[in-house]
């Protein structure tokens, strides 16, 4: 059942890396994240829909515990980089904003860094928790972090993602007022803030920010409503809540009811196509399609030295060229000798044009042509639901 999906999620995951490069040489934290964190679980699902595509036995235990809290951690993560890009994306655009030095900059990657990395991790261990078992097995999906479905686990599980995406939304909504007010002089507001944005790059992250602050919302909301639609149970202790804690729990999805199984396998799209979305959005941009060009360019120019030098070691192969007793080469000794009051330009294997086009590689970052900050303020949002069955 499902044969596709461990194709979709490393397919997702390889294009999810698509953009990296030039993120991670604008040092933009937050989108660099959402790649980290991406990945990481488009693996897990893939590796996930292979071990268990027709069954649910119990085969590397350890596996489970770990990909369960990387999952945990992705929900809080992504949505808290999406946070950090739309507050970046309000603050671009507010009237007050000066032009961007290095240390407001080292100062936003620290607390993005705070956000997309330290306080999932802080998470990853706070779901320790309401976490009533070690984890469940659910046939074609693998493994699943479990909760208890309890007051306390829906403040601490569901609410914060939810939380962060309106946050989200309040700041996107203040970046476009902002730009609806002023918007015959703000594209020469976005050039003087020195943040690497034009006017058609920002309305996209605007609009890219709202369509997915209104999935995310819709999708956290769902899965709350979905784990918590038979009743939640009191929170009484630690020993009552954590009983039986090394339980592990398998569903074939046989036994599933049909809308379970479709509420799956509907949440497991999330993800992939999160990814798909992401590299759509940044792998077509403008500053993409230059990245392309260069590296065509420079894997172009790689390939004319390497045929050059294999021309050359073919020809050493074969012995010194020697000229004939009349017709002497053009740069034996006697040519020079003969020739001494005219000056010989000898030219290399690479023509001024070609060595232009070289020297404009992206891949060197002394040439005039290398955008110092590709992309600064990047945007892309997403909370994967957790869904849980009850204990």
């Amino acid at each position: 059942m499902h044969p596709e999906l461990p194709y979709i999620a490393f397919l997702a995951a390889a294009l999810v890396l698509v953009p990296l490069p030039w993120h991670w040489r604008a040092g933009n934290v937050a989108t660099l994240s959402m790649i980290f964190w991406l990945f990481l679980v488009d693996v897990i699902y893939g590796v996930d829909a292979v071990v268990w595509a027709n069954n649910v036995e119990i085969v590397v235990p350890v596996w489970c515990d770990i990909t369960t809290k990387v999952i945990v951690g992705a929900n809080f993560a992504l949505p808290a980089a999406c946070m950090c890009v739309c507050v970046h994306l309000a603050q671009v655009a507010s009237v007050s904003q000066v032009r961007t030095s290095i240390n407001a900059k080292r100062r936003r990657q620290i607390i993005e860094f705070i956000f997309c990395y330290l306080l999932p991790a802080i998470w990853m261990a706070l779901h320790y928790i309401v976490q009533g078992h070690r984890f469940d097995i659910i046939e074609v999906y693998g493994c699943r972090a479990t909760n208890y479905v309890s007051l306390p686990a829906i403040f601490l599980m569901w609410f914060p993602p939810l939380l962060m995406s309106v946050i989200a939304s309040i700041f996107a909504s203040i970046a476009l007022v902002s730009f609806v007010r002023r918007r015959l002089t703000f594209a020469k507001h976005l050039e003087s803030n020195d943040c690497g944005l034009n006017l058609s790059r920002y309305m996209r992250l605007i609009s890219m920010t709202f369509i997915q602050m209104v999935i995310s919302v819709i999708a956290t909301t769902s899965t709350m409503v979905f784990s918590i639609k038979n009743g939640y149970r009191p929170w009484t202790n630690w020993a009552d809540v954590h009983w039986d804690f090394s339980r592990i729990d398998q569903y074939p999805i046989v036994l599933l009811p049909p809308f379970y199984q479709n509420f799956y396998y509907a949440i497991w799209w999330i993800i992939p196509a999160s990814s798909f979305i992401f590299f759509i959005f940044f792998a077509f941009g403008q500053e993409a399609m230059k990245e392309y060009r260069g590296c065509a360019t420079w894997v172009r120019r790689s390939l004319h030295l390497h045929s050059h030098s294999s021309s050359r070691s073919q020809v050493s192969s074969t012995g010194p060229l020697t000229p004939g007793p009349f017709t002497p080469g053009p740069f034996s000794p006697l040519s020079r000798k003969r020739s001494s009051g005219i000056q010989l330009t000898i030219s290399s294997p690479i023509s001024s044009a070609s060595t232009d086009g070289f020297l404009t590689s992206p891949y060197l970052k002394d040439s005039k042509d290398f955008p110092t900050d590709i992309s600064q303020v990047d945007v892309f949002c997403y909370i994967p639901p957790a869904v849980h069955l009850k204990d």
